[in-house]
């Protein structure tokens, strides 16, 4: 399997719910080891600093490493977990899933059940069965089986899905894209800067606990303390049946999308406008969205201190928040080239004159 293909296959079968990002920060630190100074938050943030011809500016370049995923919080008298989820799920995609209980002994696998639409209520049939009215079923007929087995309240619960490439090879399915697709862009764009002069100094965070507040950033926004922000993320899709243009414009195998506008950040306008140039400097033309539902790393980036100038760019992606999103091969290679560029063009006057008077 070529090189970048077996990154993104390794990274996003790795499991890493909020809180237990263990896994991914050992993988990433092993794979950069030799290509820049790693180091680390007090939360778990793994930070990899890559030196240019000055120390400033500090470009930070962020993915999270967290996947969504639940956390056992009871296992009842018959043997089955109740749980609370990590991150957003929506109920639509939960049910019947595989999911891999991690205790401390070893792997469990569990079903996420819930009671069979055949003995409900008609009026109850057509409603979405809420996450509170679902359990995960391991296999076990009481409570001291499912110790048996290793399992306790507090063990993370991870999503089950092996990564594929669909018949058009380009098409790459697979779980936690969100973010790991921010993690491996980072971890290409600093081994590409081997050997490059770049006027700056870059790091590539890869942070914990984004998706049940951003908390990951808080921390290692303080120990970077960058000049300029960027949150590499997935971009929500908009190719799909029954998404209207005006909802969600990006499209997979179109190119980088830029993040105009979510709940936690307004994009800034002169970085923005920076990063477009760039792009249509080396041929890429770049898509935009909006996300008035949810919010990014760069949230809490642009608030640090007196203010860092921070932009959301993205790899458009489908399904994300569930076990198996797609992207487009094209996407997750234009913006490895897009923020390589970005990088290289970012020395002091250019950040200064981001910033603006």
């Amino acid at each position: 399997m070529e090189e970048r293909l077996e990154l993104l296959k390794e990274i996003s079968e790795l499991s890493g719910v909020p809180g237990f990002e263990d896994e991914v920060r050992h993988y990433i630190k092993t794979k950069m080891t030799g290509f820049c100074k790693i180091s680390r938050d007090n939360l778990g943030s793994i930070i990899c600093k890559k030196t240019g011809s000055a120390e400033t500016p500090r470009i930070m370049l962020a993915g999270h490493m967290d996947e969504i995923g639940m956390m056992v919080t009871y296992i009842t008298d018959e043997g089955f977990l109740k749980f609370q989820t990590l991150g957003g799920w929506w109920e639509q995609v939960m049910l019947a899933q595989r999911v891999t209980v991690k205790t401390r002994s070893g792997d469990v696998l569990g079903i996420i059940g819930s009671k069979p639409p055949h003995i409900l209520r008609d009026e109850d049939r057509n409603k979405v069965t809420q996450k509170s009215d679902m359990f995960i079923d391991i296999g076990a007929s009481s409570r001291e089986d499912a110790e048996a087995m290793g399992v306790m309240p507090g063990d993370p619960v991870i999503p089950v899905s092996n990564f594929t490439q669909m018949k058009n090879p380009k098409y790459l399915v697979g779980k936690a894209w969100d973010d790991r697709i921010g993690c491996a862009v980072f971890m290409e764009v600093i081994k590409g800067l081997q050997g490059k002069d770049h006027p700056n100094t870059v790091y590539g965070v890869g942070t914990v606990q984004e998706e049940p507040g951003l908390r990951g950033a808080n921390t290692s926004v303080a120990v970077v303390e960058p000049d300029i922000g960027f949150a590499i993320e997935t971009d929500i899709a908009g190719d799909t049946p029954g998404v209207k243009p005006h909802e969600a414009q990006s499209k997979l195998g179109k190119g980088p999308s830029i993040l105009l506008y979510d709940s936690s950040m307004i994009g800034h306008r002169r970085l923005r406008d920076f990063v477009v140039d760039t792009a249509k400097s080396i041929g890429l033309k770049p898509q935009f969205n909006t996300m008035p539902g949810g919010g990014t790393d760069a949230g809490r980036m642009h608030v640090y201190k007196a203010g860092v100038p921070s932009l959301v760019v993205g790899v458009p992606t489908r399904y994300i928040h569930s076990h198996s999103g797609i992207i487009h091969r094209d996407d997750f290679d234009a913006v490895v080239s897009l923020m390589t560029e970005v990088v290289m063009r970012l020395d002091r006057s250019t950040v200064e004159a981001i910033k603006g008077e």
